[in-house]
């Protein structure tokens, strides 16, 4: 392997595309760079009207590359005067997911039809969009008759995160743009297809497609077209689009750069492009993923990655979000489950609710790290944007228990911190429980790299001890080891992690007198998680109040 070979990661994020060189010998930063996306508010295009929108405009995508691989390339340069692009010898990408869109039979976005420029139903659903509830829970409801093995795959229940919800969604609310599109693609797919001009005949990645669109090869790919029309013609009528769709995982070649996107981005033409993935499941991989290792990606919300051996005969796991062949690492299962607002609740509470200069996350940490654990006599649930796992419901709405006229604004925001981390200890719980043992916790994140408060709450809370990842830029990372993998630089994904990856000297370990206490706690948290979010508790339920103030609320403000 030359001394000089560099391979280049995008990471398509909720807000911006971050660019990440690395010397693929020493394993050493070349450069980094950021876009902000520029549409909407921090980049997501939102309706007041309706709260469940988030959606994004593609162009940013594409600006988004050019801007933060040129930024990446002079940085490079002015850390080290060999450098030269041409040294970048492969290309990985990942984007956030299930983020899909709907295109025309050039592979194009509608938006760049005029009747659809500023149409939000035409741009990217945003994985944080969760206004197909209702289709989810009719596909759920469906599948359950009819093909109860498409939700064994997915948890038992399917999402209106989800690639066939919002499709659907789309075909209730604006079917002019769903008549309009020939196909729908996933954001992770479509930016490698642009790259490398194959936009009529894109690689799909296996990660979205197995975990967001039920495809597997157990029944042949994606959902069978029978059922789908069943629900809507028009999900029969995409489905057909796929027919012929190559589906692939991260070490195999979406293509090459193409000369016109080589010379965009200032790289050399030809250059090999990794076939995408979710951008959590390649920080996984970034996060040097192997069995017995759960990786937690915690930003505004958090995904959990296990992966296992592809031998191993996997059980039905409920309320997990997945488990896909090869979504992670090449012979293994990739499990996947997560949280819906982790980040996003933490801002809810600083940014919406207190909106003041005064109380900043830093001043909120400064004043919660004194106190004790139970001292504030409150108990959150974590549901803001719903229940990712194990509920998997999108309908479930926050709640804090427990104040008093004395509460704090610094109270609050430990015990949202606390749920969160009850959040998690449910899910571990829920592996094991079905026999994926976890023996490492690798964290990473800003939410990781940033609140050390936040960490150990977590170690004391879920009893495990925690590392972090020595990089700041994993799912970039991960785009990096899959493109020098397809670079030829590396042969395989885990010799590439094994030179790449690397986690921080200090870790977070349990606290034995703090453990006590979030026990206690965690009881009780699970009575609320069950009272208000189990449909079959036997024990008084709650399960409906979160529902009928939803239906409430939609009511109100039509």
């Amino acid at each position: 392997m030359s001394p000089t070979s560099y391979a280049l990661g995008l990471d398509y994020g909720t807000n911006s595309v971050r660019c990440l060189i690395i010397d693929a010998q020493s394993g050493q930063e070349a450069a980094s760079a950021v876009a902000l996306y520029e549409h909407g508010q921090q980049g997501i295009v939102s309706n007041p009207k309706i709260p469940d929108l988030a959606r994004q405009h593609p162009e940013d995508y594409l600006k988004g590359a050019v801007a933060s691989v040129k930024k990446a390339l002079i940085l490079a340069a002015e850390n080290n005067t060999q450098f030269h692009p041409d040294q970048i010898l492969g290309i990985g990408i990942d984007a956030t997911g299930s983020t899909p869109m709907p295109i025309d039979k050039n592979g194009n976005s509608l938006v760049r039809q005029p009747q659809f420029a500023d149409e939000p139903a035409a741009m990217a659903w945003l994985w944080k969009d969760h206004t197909a509830s209702e289709e989810a829970q009719k596909l759920t409801a469906a599948a359950s008759v009819d093909k109860p093995e498409y939700l064994e795959k997915c948890g038992g229940n399917y999402s209106s995160e989800w690639f066939w919800a919002k499709l659907w969604r789309c075909a209730q609310s604006n079917p002019e743009v769903v008549a309009a599109a020939y196909s729908w693609i996933e954001i992770s797919d479509w930016i490698p297809a642009i790259l490398t001009g194959k936009e009529q005949n894109p690689v799909r990645n296996i990660c979205a497609a197995g975990h967001k669109a039920l495809y597997n090869t157990d029944w042949g790919g994606y959902p069978d077209e029978a059922f789908l029309a069943a629900q809507h013609p028009e999900l029969a009528r995409i489905r057909r689009s796929l027919d012929n769709a190559i589906v692939q995982p991260i070490h195999e070649p979406a293509g090459h750069l193409s000369p016109s996107w080589a010379s965009k981005l200032g790289l050399k033409p030809g250059t090999p492009i990794a076939t995408g993935a979710l951008d959590a499941h390649m920080g996984a991989v970034g996060c040097g993923i192997k069995q017995g290792t759960m990786v937690k990606i915690m930003g505004t919300s958090t995904c959990d990655i296990i992966v296992a051996p592809q031998i191993q005969e996997l059980p039905f796991i409920p309320g997990l979000c997945g488990i896909v062949s090869e979504s992670v690492l090449p012979g293994h299962h990739g499990l996947e489950a997560g949280q819906s607002a982790v980040g996003d609740l933490f801002g809810w509470w600083v940014d919406n609710i207190l909106g003041d200069s005064a109380h900043t996350h830093a001043s909120l940490t400064d004043e919660a790290i004194l106190l004790k654990p139970g001292e504030t006599g409150l108990l959150a649930l974590d549901w803001n944007n719903g229940n990712r796992c194990l509920l998997c419901d999108p309908q479930l709405t926050g709640l804090i228990l427990g104040q008093t006229i004395q509460t704090r604004p610094s109270e609050i925001y430990r015990a949202l911190i606390e749920a969160t981390a009850f959040g998690a200890r449910m899910i571990l719980e829920q592996m094991a429980r079905h026999g994926i043992p976890v023996n490492k916790v690798i964290a990473c994140g800003g939410l990781a790299e940033q609140n050390p408060m936040l960490m150990q709450i977590y170690a004391d809370i879920t009893h495990c001890e925690i590392l972090i990842s020595g990089s700041n830029q994993t799912c970039a990372l991960g785009g990096v080891i899959a493109g020098s993998v397809v670079g030829g630089i590396y042969p395989d994904i885990m010799t590439a992690q094994s030179h790449l990856t690397s986690t921080k000297s200090m870790s977070y370990k349990p606290n034995q007198a703090s453990m006590i206490v979030y026990d206690c706690l965690f009881n009780l948290y699970r009575q609320l998680h069950d009272s208000f979010g189990a449909q079959s508790n036997p024990n008084p339920s709650m399960h409906g109040v979160m529902k009928e103030l939803l239906l409430i609320r939609q009511k109100e403000r039509i």
